[in-house]
């Protein structure tokens, strides 16, 4: 369904049984709306229920129920979305907002699941989220169709740019054709003439050479008959020869195709979901884990003092840190509450950053993989198309040699029996011509001599003429296939620079918002965060390829002002989670998202302090025409008052 504008439209939501929704109807106005209040009061229910209505199959049936409703009513327009569990899953039906959702899923709808925050969480491969939307497969297809497209207008004009050569020949040749016509024609009169005067009795000369004259008429139009075949057998036999020399050439490609990379598509596409399910998985893992380590390495710290006070049973009234030093080389278990050695659990702590760094190894395995599946999947694929396009030429090319051939042998048997038909005429005048030697005959052969060789040169100047009329046409072609030629090379380098300048736009508008976001948020000793696009060689298939990739850089300094490069797992969860939301914002702008569903979906800030989540929601509300965020009532107690705020859902 195509989108209509949603700026300054009142929203109204209408929900039964999403996530853990009984049912709920809400009204809200474009601008900030905020969803606030404890744990597990369908604030991310609620969110998912826009999602529902807006096209998203990322959301689930409430678990007692069968089937649910999610309806967004903005201003005076409807979207309804069924959904109905079956055995398989769930099954949506309705007239959502959005026909495809998968920009929205992966730029607008920013839960905690969303792929671009977890991307930058586990340090995934931040180019394949922004370039997930674009298919390259489909734009390389595109680029090798316009490709070959203008390879064959590049040949037409290199064709026609050649003709041109042999205009002054065939100029020449016309020009001397006419007056070889106008020699004879000056000839002729004279014979006519001469007959005239040795003529006393033209009727009875007539009547006498009327045999004579039947036979020479004969003759002339059988010779011009077989000039006429044995022109069209040269013709064919040209095309013949050119047609066989293609035949070759397919023949080799096509069998240097044949020995190029091959394999089944299916199996690798089974193969590549796998391994996405893999790294799925391990992403799950990794993002638990890193929070485990995350807390242990806080406790550690002495980051906690109300939760190690708690597990003691005291009053915070001195820090973790002097109650470390008292208990010396102890420290109370997090976990269980006991006293147990410190070295102990820093111990238990390194092991969690082996498993860690181990997961890490395994998923950039997986991705390694899969890059090199998907670049066996496009070489297959593009051998596959190549050897398609060949095979179906080469048939073209077959069936025309067989009919050109079948053509050739008709136009040889009809020179044939020409040639033996003249040869008669010839005896058959020669014997006629020894009854009567008089002058008046041999005037008279004379005369349809030269009629006949003047109708020849009339033939072979009418002939040079069509060819010459032809070429010409030809020759002004010419701006007309150049002027398709530029177009279909505007068309290849806006193709072939599309990508460059999807990664190009996703980098600056990531590090134009993070330096900003980063100014505002005044995190202490983090001077930046940036991404720059580097350019690395892999194999494709038997080639070396130049791939581009994304690398996140973190810069700090020191107290005395010293900056320098810092590792990213350094970075505290409230920095990863902003970087996350900073890069799903520039997808969303790289990708003009906001065209197409203008909304902005956000959960799970809990990691990010309650002044600096005012700060990112005053700063992201000026990209999105709605924006709603769910928060805890102390996270939402620091936000901006003119907020509309839902709390009943």
């Amino acid at each position: 369904m195509e989108s209509p504008q949603v700026a300054e439209q009142t929203v109204h939501l209408e929900a039964e049984n999403i996530g853990g929704i009984d049912r709920t109807e809400v009204t809200f106005e474009p601008g900030v709306t905020i969803l606030t209040g404890r744990n597990a009061t369908n604030r991310t229910s609620f969110l998912q229920a826009i999602m529902a209505a807006l096209g998203s199959d990322q959301v689930s049936l409430k678990g007692d129920a069968d089937s649910g409703y999610a309806t967004l009513q903005i201003g005076d327009t409807e979207y309804t979305r069924e959904l109905e569990r079956q055995a398989g899953g769930i099954a949506f039906r309705g007239e959502p907002y959005l026909d495809d959702p998968h920009l929205a899923d992966l730029f607008a709808f920013l839960l905690e699941t969303n792929d671009a925050r977890r991307a930058v969480a586990l340090e995934d491969d931040l180019r394949d989220i922004i370039m997930e939307p674009v298919d390259a497969d489909a734009i390389q297809a595109e680029i090798q169709r316009l490709k070959s497209q203008r390879d064959e207008i590049e040949s037409q004009i290199e064709q026609r740019e050649s003709l041109k050569q042999k205009l002054p020949s065939l100029e020449e040749q016309r020009v001397d054709l006419t007056q070889q016509i106008e020699d004879k024609q000056a000839e002729l009169e004279a014979k006519r003439e001469e007959l005239a005067e040795r003529s006393t009795d033209a009727e009875e000369a007539r009547a006498e050479q009327s045999a004579l004259e039947d036979k020479m008429q004969t003759l002339q139009e059988t010779k011009s008959e077989l000039d006429t075949t044995e022109f069209r057998l040269d013709s064919q036999q040209e095309s013949l020869e050119s047609l066989r020399s293609e035949r070759e050439e397919l023949e080799a490609e096509y069998k240097e195709l044949e020995g190029e990379q091959t394999g089944d598509i299916d199996s690798i596409d089974s193969e590549i979901s796998r391994l996405r399910d893999q790294k799925q998985r391990l992403g799950s893992e990794l993002s638990k884990l890193q929070n485990v380590i995350q807390f242990n390495e806080e406790m550690l710290d002495g980051a906690s003092q109300d939760i190690a006070s708690a597990l003691r049973g005291e009053e915070a009234t001195e820090s973790v840190t002097d109650q470390l030093l008292e208990q010396e080389d102890t420290i109370v278990c997090w976990t269980c509450g006991t006293e147990v050695d410190q070295e102990s659990i820093e111990e238990t702590l390194a092991r969690l950053r082996e498993l860690r760094q181990s997961k890490y190894t395994k998923q950039s395995d997986i991705e390694d993989e899969l890059d090199d599946l998907k670049d066996r999947r496009s070489a297959i694929q593009s051998t596959e198309q190549r050897r398609e396009r060949v095979s179906e030429r080469l048939a073209d090319v077959r069936g025309e040699i067989e009919h050109r051939e079948s053509k050739l042998e008709e136009l040889e048997e009809k020179q044939s029996d020409l040639t033996d038909e003249i040869d008669d005429l010839e005896d058959e005048i020669a014997e006629l011509e020894a009854q009567d030697r008089s002058d008046v005959l041999e005037i008279h052969r004379e005369v349809n001599e030269l009629e006949l060789d003047i109708e020849r040169l009339e033939d072979d100047r009418d002939r040079v003429g069509s060819e010459i009329e032809d070429i010409e046409a030809q020759i002004d072609e010419i701006d007309d296939l150049e002027a398709q030629h530029d177009e279909l090379s505007e068309e290849l380098d806006e193709l072939r620079t599309r990508i460059e300048r999807i990664e190009a736009e996703a980098v600056e508008a990531f590090n134009e918002h993070m330096d900003t976001v980063l100014d505002i948020l005044d995190y202490e000793n983090l001077d930046r965060i940036w991404v720059e696009r580097v350019e690395r060689e892999a194999r494709e298939g038997r080639r070396k390829v130049t791939k581009a990739e994304f690398r996140l850089h973190v810069v700090r300094s020191t107290e005395d002002g010293v900056t320098y490069e810092d590792d990213f797992t350094h970075l505290s969860e409230s920095e990863r989670e902003v970087t996350g939301l900073v890069f799903a914002l520039a997808g969303y702008l790289a990708h003009d998202v906001y065209e197409e569903v203008p909304f902005i979906l956000l959960d799970s800030l809990e990691a990010i302090d309650s002044e600096r989540i005012a700060d990112l929601v005053a700063y992201m509300g000026d990209y999105a025409d709605h924006l709603v965020v769910a928060l805890l009532e102390e996270d939402a107690a620091a936000l901006d008052d003119s907020y509309e705020r839902i709390i009943d859902i």
